[in-house]
């Protein structure tokens, strides 16, 4: 019973039950303490149980994603070379522990963002704080606290996050404002934090969106810097699964 009880006084501690815990440890609230500690032990475990469950299913929901996409629906044969070798690496989430960025650059409808999604749906069943936004959307954020006067609590709660995810950048080209917030945001994780941007543009290109060489070399250096950098360039498998229902309809129709 010693061990139960133990057991039970841990468990009431991380759901945060003090009560419970107190009369745990007053073993005389019981009239049968054995009996009492077999079902209110079940009743705990399922409670910890569902509590994982909604964390989860929470931390998900505030990422923010605009599709729930998971690795396992990747075609990882149609993925680009060098996609397929970062993957195993990149789905152990080893890079959110050490801090390090992931960048992929490269051909749109190459699975950038399906990657990225996952990768931030992993993240989330394994306890990490992920947000994700697409480059328009992040900036309009940033310019509505501004204007708001929130811009530094969400500093504050944007630099604490696990994982960052950037979508499309390179698709939108935005003004000065823009630049500079986003500028100053990714530098605050520089370093220290996890962030996975997306891009159709290669970094030598970067310019044409940030309209500023001083303030893109320091942006792409502070990002760069011991990261994962994955050339996407390749054929669209959107495109190829266009063309794989359009031969298939055209089929259908000559059987007819």
């Amino acid at each position: 019973m010693w061990i139960k009880k133990q057991q039970l006084v841990e468990i009431s501690k991380e759901l945060r039950l003090p009560s419970i815990r107190k009369m745990v440890q007053d073993e005389t609230t019981f009239k049968n303490p054995d009996e009492a500690f077999d079902v209110l032990l079940q009743v705990l475990l399922q409670e910890q149980s569902d509590r994982f469950v909604r964390a989860k299913q929470n931390r998900i929901r505030a990422a923010n994603f605009p599709q729930k996409k998971l690795l396992e629906e990747l075609v990882e044969d149609a993925l680009p070379d060098q996609a397929k070798q970062k993957l195993p690496h990149l789905k152990s989430l080893d890079f959110i522990k050490e801090g390090q960025n992931a960048i992929l650059a490269g051909s749109p409808g190459t699975g950038m963002s399906h990657i990225a999604t996952g990768l931030g749906m992993e993240a989330c069943l394994a306890g990490y704080r992920v947000f994700f936004a697409t480059v328009p959307s992040f900036i309009n954020q940033l310019k509505e606290h501004r204007s708001e006067r929130t811009l530094r609590s969400f500093e504050l709660k944007f630099e604490k996050y696990d994982l960052v995810i950037i979508d499309e950048l390179g698709y939108i080209s935005f003004d000065k404002e823009g630049a500079e917030l986003l500028f100053t945001h990714l530098s605050l994780r520089a370093g220290r934090k996890s962030t996975i941007i997306t891009s159709n543009l290669p970094f030598m290109k970067w310019q044409d969106i940030f309209h500023d060489p001083v303030l893109t070399a320091a942006l792409t250096d502070r990002l760069t810097h011991k990261s994962h950098v994955i050339n996407m360039n390749g054929s669209s498998y959107r495109m190829r699964e266009t063309q794989e229902w359009i031969n298939l309809d055209a089929n259908k129709v000559a059987q007819n």
